[in-house]
């Protein structure tokens, strides 16, 4: 599935209150410029049989006390199975389209980042979206649109 598409998919199974749909389609555009400057449509997310995605606690290499929680997005299965934290029975390796991915991190609040792994191979290497700067494009976005469809305060 090319971008637009993924983004036509998470609009159209989005719950169908009110809200919902309205506010996915209202972020897509966000959504889709991070995902065009990633590499891959979809990405192996590890996840738990009950479909948990695997969550990584890292600390600061000088502040052990700073921690935050990451996901790993591999490019490829293998790279996901090469990974140490899917040696656990329990966990699997699945794909997740790239809008997903990213929409994702906004539902999931202990989240902080997602770490994407662009090269094949390469484990050492990864472009980290962070939960704080999605949202803050998000809402930029949403204060611009509101700008610019609003009613403007001088009507009267």
């Amino acid at each position: 599935m090319d971008l637009d598409q993924q983004l036509q998919d998470l609009i159209q199974h989005a719950p169908q209150d009110s809200v919902t749909p309205d506010a996915v389609e209202a972020i897509a555009p966000v959504l889709k410029l991070i995902a065009e400057q990633l590499k891959h449509p979809q990405y192996y997310v590890l996840q738990t049989l009950n479909q948990g995605w695997v969550m990584t606690t890292i600390s600061h290499r000088t502040d052990p006390s700073r921690q935050k929680n990451i996901i790993y997005a591999f490019p490829a299965l293998k790279d996901a199975l090469a990974s140490p934290f899917s040696r656990d029975p329990q966990v699997v390796a699945l794909p997740v389209p790239v809008i997903h991915l990213l929409f994702q991190m906004i539902a999931i609040p202990q989240l902080d980042s997602v770490v994407f792994f662009e090269v094949p191979s390469n484990p050492n290497q990864g472009t980290e979206v962070t939960r704080d700067n999605l949202q803050a494009l998000i809402q930029n976005s949403l204060q611009q649109s509101q700008g610019r469809g609003g009613i403007p305060s001088d009507i009267a």
